[in-house]
Order: structure tokens, then C-alpha cells, then sequence
């Protein structure tokens, strides 16, 4: 639009225009003036009361998840999409077009280049064309480092970029103070890594992916010149979101820039103005539901590690700020996520259930001796889409169905919890051959009006007497399962001594009613050691890693480790581990989980398991206890070597009075040890130490009813059992 300013008005303005800059030439050489011969003081002392952005600029980047190969990308976390690169990781010909797109005497003035604002300020009060700003790169850096610090108010960002005198004055100083201190190449890369450049991406390595799915090293000529023509209008010029004709207008005129400053040839600018407009766009994920795709399955997971992130304190005093760390700080973080087991776990429960199934099989794979978790797998997408009508938790979820939370207390886990008997009875002393003639139902000191009741008493029973009942130890007690036995046993140590034991193994009451009864009530919990406490994969099989790492407790970790912006490793990657059980305590109770899984105890004592096939699918020592609570309502199995222990629970997350129904423990036993043969692939193969002599006990027959006699010739006695038969013969 033509000017219609009056000759005298113009010449006003342009009168004007020469106060500002004469204006701004004093204020630039102001320190100078007053100090003479000791600029360099001056200059150092004008950086010292520089805003501490200006001098540490903490702007926001994006945070890295990677598996724990350090090379899959698992997702970003981010407010602001950016990461920040060194200048030596981005394409000399970038560096260049920046240069001449915004600021090409950039290497020769000292901050504020005079000659440029008086031209832009005659240009824009005139009105002569197209509005100019005349900041320089330097000027422009000082500007988006103001308006974006995480420290300041909102109203201190807004004031960054308010169109008043005292603000550029101010923008100004603070440019030239930095160019005293500062090389050019330091501004020139700062500048770079906190540019806009449209469609979400802040510096020029979010925009090198953003575009054109590459390194900002790997960027050509026509992708620089495109980039950097945008930094003036980015969401107007951007490809992607905005006008593609005014990105092409852009980059010609930064190719002719280039031209001007030497940079490039004027045919050089030809060829690659005739090159079409080629993008890559490359949306970067962000947060757990925007994890890699095909891999929905990793967002449990990624849940799972920031629930734990916003507990470390080392991120921030408050959970907010620990919030703000993960999608401001720019960290990289090595998970202990292994791609490789996680497939093989997500495979595993879907086989068993579909994605649609109202049942559900969550699966946790933990590392003993260092807490470290492998794999959480569920046959559900974790999604925030929408499920079809009567159908709240499937196929889309979030919530933390492997790892338990506020809104999932977990499932009963059934006979597994004998682990915790066993442990608390060896521990009191006990040996393994502690025996008992385990009845078809027993009588307990608890009051019960429930249906099959003794006596007005709770009477517990096994589910499968013929093969169950008779004298048992511990060893075929947890290998077949008895019930009696080991509500017996229970009362021989006290209810309380195993609900502290499971406690001290990581088990958490997430359950209002199970985390009262374990308070004030813990004495009278009988039916305890059956499982029927609310319990999660994830807690379950770590619990049985601690048996694994023979009685070494560690806190479930998510990371290998986690590095800030600044190259500075954080310390919260190291396992939290402490000793709770006494190693020949855990020997122990190894060697009686032996039996289940069709293996041989040291001492030869099992002589019958619920889990006989994980023998064969597994292919080296194992141990491990199936679980079924109440007419099937869940069907647990547990699974360890010294390497790895794994845990499945397959249930109904939404309805816990829906039976799975005891047809599925085969498969949920199959699953689980098919995923510790894939996590212990390719590992050497380790044994299990044998307990004590002290521990084990001598396993004394005493002399057989008729019904342990019928029971006796079913199952055939081991090589011990029958040596101590013949000698007691003799």
C-alpha cells in the first residue's frame, strides 16, 4: 500500500529515526565512555548483570526414552519440542543461511548493527515497503531467550517482546554485553538450538526432524535455506501447517542472501531453486500413549517409569516440578526395557487373550540382584481411544493393570502366597522337612458362618485330596500345592510373621480392606497364606526375585541410566538393594520351589508339582508355584531362575466375581515360561546353591495311616525318602 505521508512528515520521521539510532549508538557505547581504559572490566561486569537465562539459558527440551539397547526409542516427553546440538552437529551450509537470511553482517558488528536499524526504522515509520526489524541474530537470541525462560512470570515472558523503545534499548545492552563475552560461534549456535522454525519445532534439531527426518549435520542446501526462511514468519511460511508457496518464496530469496554474502554461487542458487519441495515429515512422539508404533504395548511401561520419576527426588522438591523436569530437562534416559522379552511377553498374553477378551493376562519380568524391570506386557492397547459401548477397559486402556496404582489394587494371586509361609517358618527355624499329616479339611481357630464350615469354624480344604492330603513337607507341601498344610504352618509361626514377610518382599495392600487387615488385624489373617490379598504382576515377581537373588530385596527400577542436557549423569539409576532374608533362608525356599515345576529338590524330596512342563520349556534350573484363588477366579503362575523371575495373573480387571476358570492355568503356566526361556536366551546356564543340611532337616517317615500307604504306592518315594525307608527297615 503507497504512503500518503506528507513530505514534511516523512522528513519528521526520518529526523526522528536518526535520534533513535544515535539514541542506541550512546546506550551501546555507554560502559566504554565511563570506564575508558577498562572496557574489558566493563564488559565483564555488563555479563555479570545479565539475567541469569541469558547467562545459563535453561530453555525447555525434549526428554529421550530409549529400550535398553540405548538405541530404541521408546518416546519423548516434551512441552517445547527441542533438543539442543553442538554447532559442530549442524550442516556448515545451515550455519550460513541462517546467517544470511537474518543477519548477514553478523561477524562484524558488536551486537546491534546500527546501519541495519536505521534502515529498518526509516523503512517501517515511512512506510516505505515491507515492515523490517533490524535485530540482529545476537538481538533476536537475547529476544527468544526472554520470552521463553521457564523462570520468569508470564508477564515477564510478555514483556520480551512488547513494541517499546525501552525494551529494544534494553534488548540492545544485554546483546552487546553477550558479544564481549561470547564468541560469535557460541551466539551463532545458541541462536540456532532455540530458533522457531514453525510446526512445533524449536531449534534447528527439531526441525531437521520435524521436516525432513534427519540430523541437522545431514541437512543439503535446499532443506538449510528452506529452514532458515522461516524463522521470520514460521507458522505463515511453514510447509507443513501453513503456505508452501511463501516457504519456496523464502528460500529463494535466502539462496540470493547466500549469493550476496559469498557463500554459495549464483548457480549454485539456480539448481537448487529449481529443486521441487521434498519433505519427510516426522511427527515426534510425546508421552506414553505416543509411544513407537506397532509397540502400544510399551506404554504400560512408560506409565510405570514416570509414576516412578515423579517420586525422585532428584528432579525436584515437588511432583509438579519433577513433571516439568521430564518434558523441560532435555534428558536422555536408558531404560531397562528389553525389547526382545517385551515382545515375547506381549505375544504371550495375547495368545491366551485377545485384545477384546474381557480377561486379561498381565505379565512383569524383573532382573534379581538389581530390581531392574524387563518387560510389562497385557493383552490391551494402552490407548486413550475409545471403546465400544459396555466395554470400559478394553481394547484402550491406561491404566497400570500390570503394575498397580490407584485405580487398580491388583488380583489374588492364590496359592503363590505360600511362598511367604515357607519363608517365615524357615526362617523361625523350621526345616524343610518339617511334616505334617495334612487332612482333607482343617479346622482353624477362626470363627466362620461361610458354607462348608467346621463346626462354626473356618475349615480350609485341599482341592484335589487324593493327591494332597497324607504327611507332607515342605518340599512336596508347595510342590503339590497343599492347602492344609500350610494354614497349618501359618499357625505354627503366626499369621502376622508371614503377612510382614510378604510385606518385606515388596508386596503392597493397595486394597483399602487388605491394607487395614494387614495394620490392625495382620494375627487373625489366616486365610492369608492362600492369597487371597490383591496383588500385581509386577510386585509378585519381584517378591520371588528376592528369592532368586538368594534374600536381596531391590526396589523395582525402570532405568540403566539418565543423563542431563549437560552431559552430567543423574544419580538415581543405581540399584536400591538391601539383604531381607538370610541366604540359606532363600536357598531353602528355592529348593522347595523346585518341586512344582517338575524339578528335583537337592535333597530329592519332590515328588509330585502343579507346573511339571515348565521343566521342559524352560530347559535349565528353574523354580516357581502356580496359584488359584477361589472357585478360579484368577489363575496365578510365578516362574524363576537366578537371572530373571516372571509372573502372570490372569484375571478380569473389571469384574473380579468372573472366574477365569482353572482350564486356563495351563496356559498361563506355558506363557510365563515361555517368556523366561526367551529372557535367559543366550545367558549361560546358572544353578541354584543348595541349603544348608541345617535348613533341610532330616526328612523322617513316620509310620504311614492307610490312606499315606495308598498314597505312597501312587507316588513312588525319592531315592532319599526311600534310602531313610530301608535304613529305618534295618
Amino acid at each position: 500500500m503507497p504512503s500518503h505521508r506528507s513530505p514534511l512528515s516523512r522528513l519528521l520521521t526520518v529526523l526522528l529515526a536518526g535520534v533513535l539510532a544515535g539514541l542506541v549508538l550512546a546506550v551501546v557505547a555507554l560502559p566504554g565512555n565511563l570506564v575508558g581504559g577498562f572496557a574489558a572490566k566493563a564488559a565483564l561486569g555488563a555479563y555479570a548483570q545479565l539475567p541469569d537465562a541469558l547467562r545459563t539459558p535453561a530453555q525447555p527440551q525434549r526428554s529421550y526414552l530409549y529400550a535398553n539397547d540405548g538405541k530404541t526409542l521408546i518416546t519423548t516427553f516434551y512441552d517445547v519440542n527441542r533438543t539442543d546440538v553442538p554447532l559442530a552437529e549442524i550442516a556448515p551450509v545451515m550455519r550460513q543461511a541462517i546467517v544470511a537470511a537474518e543477519d548477514r553482517r553478523f561477524y562484524s558488528h558488536g551486537g546491534a548493527d546500527l546501519r541495519g536499524l536505521v534502515r529498518a526504522l526509516v523503512a517501517n515509520v515511512t512506510g516505505g515497503g515491507t515492515e523490517q526489524g533490524g535485530s540482529t541474530l545476537t538481538m533476536q537470541y537475547v529476544r527468544n531467550v526472554l520470552k521463553t525462560d521457564p523462570n520468569s512470570t508470564p508477564e515477564e515472558r510478555q514483556a520480551a517482546t512488547e513494541q517499546t523503545i525501552g525494551r529494544k534499548l534494553q534488548e540492545i545492552r544485554y546483546a552487546n554485553a553477550l558479544e564481549k563475552t561470547l564468541s560469535k560461534d557460541e551466539i551463532l549456535n545458541r541462536y540456532l538450538n532455540i530458533a522457531y522454525f514453525g510446526s512445533g519445532a524449536y531449534g534447528v534439531a527439531a526441525a531437521s526432524q520435524r521436516y525432513f527426518g534427519k540430523s541437522p549435520a545431514d541437512l543439503t542446501l535446499a532443506e538449510a535455506t528452506l529452514l532458515a526462511g522461516l524463522v521470520q514468519s514460521p507458522d505463515a511460511y511453514s510447509p507443513i501447517d501453513g503456505d508452501k508457496d511463501q516457504a519456496l518464496a523464502r528460500r529463494t530469496y535466502v539462496l540470493d542472501s547466500m549469493v550476496e554474502t559469498g557463500a554459495i554461487t549464483a548457480q549454485q542458487a539456480a539448481a537448487t531453486e529449481a529443486e521441487p519441495l521434498t519433505l519427510h515429515p516426522t511427527a515426534q512422539p510425546n508421552g506414553c500413549t505416543a509411544t513407537a508404533q506397532g509397540h502400544d504395548d510399551w506404554g504400560y511401561f512408560c506409565d510405570y517409569l514416570r509414576q516412578w520419576w515423579l517420586e525422585q527426588p532428584a528432579f525436584g522438591d515437588t511432583e509438579q516440578e519433577r513433571e516439568q523436569a521430564l518434558r523441560r530437562g532435555g534428558y536422555t534416559v536408558i531404560t531397562s526395557l528389553d525389547p526382545k522379552i517385551q515382545q515375547t511377553a506381549q505375544q504371550q498374553a495375547t495368545a491366551v487373550y485377545g485384545y477384546d477378551n474381557k480377561r486379561a493376562l498381565p505379565i512383569a519380568a524383573v532382573e534379581p540382584g538389581t530390581g531392574r524391570v524387563l518387560a510389562m506386557a497385557v493383552n490391551r492397547h494402552y490407548s486413550l481411544a475409545d471403546n465400544p459401548a459396555g466395554q470400559a477397559n478394553r481394547p484402550n486402556t491406561v491404566n497400570p493393570l500390570i503394575s498397580g496404582g490407584p485405580s487398580v489394587a491388583g488380583y489374588q494371586a492364590g496359592s503363590t502366597f505360600k511362598l511367604f509361609t515357607m519363608l517365615a517358618a524357615l526362617e523361625a527355624g523350621k526345616p524343610l522337612a518339617t511334616g505334617f499329616d495334612a487332612p482333607a479339611k482343617l479346622p482353624t481357630r477362626y470363627a466362620s458362618d461361610d458354607e462348608g464350615n467346621c463346626g462354626g469354624k473356618w475349615c480350609p480344604a485341599n482341592a484335589n485330596p487324593q493327591w494332597m492330603n497324607g504327611y507332607r513337607m515342605m518340599w512336596d507341601g508347595f510342590g503339590r500345592s497343599v492347602n492344609t498344610y500350610f494354614v497349618w504352618l501359618a499357625e505354627q509361626v503366626g499369621e502376622d510373621k508371614v503377612v510382614e514377610m510378604a510385606q518385606r518382599l515388596g508386596i503392597t495392600f493397595r486394597a483399602g480392606s487388605d491394607a487395614a487387615f494387614a495394620k490392625n488385624n495382620a494375627a487373625n489373617w489366616g486365610s492369608f497364606t492362600l492369597g487371597v490379598s490383591a496383588t500385581t504382576p509386577l510386585d509378585l515377581a519381584n517378591a520371588y526375585a528376592t528369592v532368586a537373588a538368594e534374600g536381596t530385596y531391590c526396589t523395582p527400577l525402570p532405568v540403566i541410566s539418565v543423563t542431563a542436557a549437560n552431559g552430567e549423569k543423574v544419580d538415581v539409576s543405581q540399584p536400591s538393594c538391601r539383604r531381607v532374608l538370610d541366604p540359606d533362608v532363600a536357598r531353602a525356599a528355592t529348593d522347595a520351589a523346585r518341586c512344582p515345576v517338575g524339578q528335583q529338590s537337592a535333597y530329592g524330596q519332590c515328588n509330585g508339582g502343579t507346573a511339571t512342563g515348565v521343566n521342559g520349556i524352560v530347559g535349565r534350573p528353574v523354580a516357581g508355584k502356580t496359584g488359584s484363588s477361589e472357585q478360579n477366579a484368577t489363575e496365578t503362575f510365578v516362574g524363576f531362575t537366578p537371572q530373571v523371575a516372571v509372573a502372570g495373573i490372569a484375571a478380569n480387571p473389571d469384574d473380579p466375581t468372573d472366574p477365569v476358570g482353572s482350564a486356563v492355568q495351563s496356559k498361563v503356566v506355558d506363557a510365563v515360561s515361555r517368556v523366561i526361556r526367551k529372557a535367559v536366551d543366550g545367558k549361560p546356564v546358572q544353578d541354584f546353591t543348595a541349603p544348608s543340611p541345617e535348613l533341610a532337616g532330616d526328612p523322617q517317615q513316620p509310620q504311614p495311616t492307610p490312606q499315606w500307604q495308598q498314597q505312597q504306592d501312587q507316588n513312588p518315594p525319592s531315592n532319599l525318602l526311600r534310602w531313610l525307608q530301608n535304613r529305618n527297615r534295618g
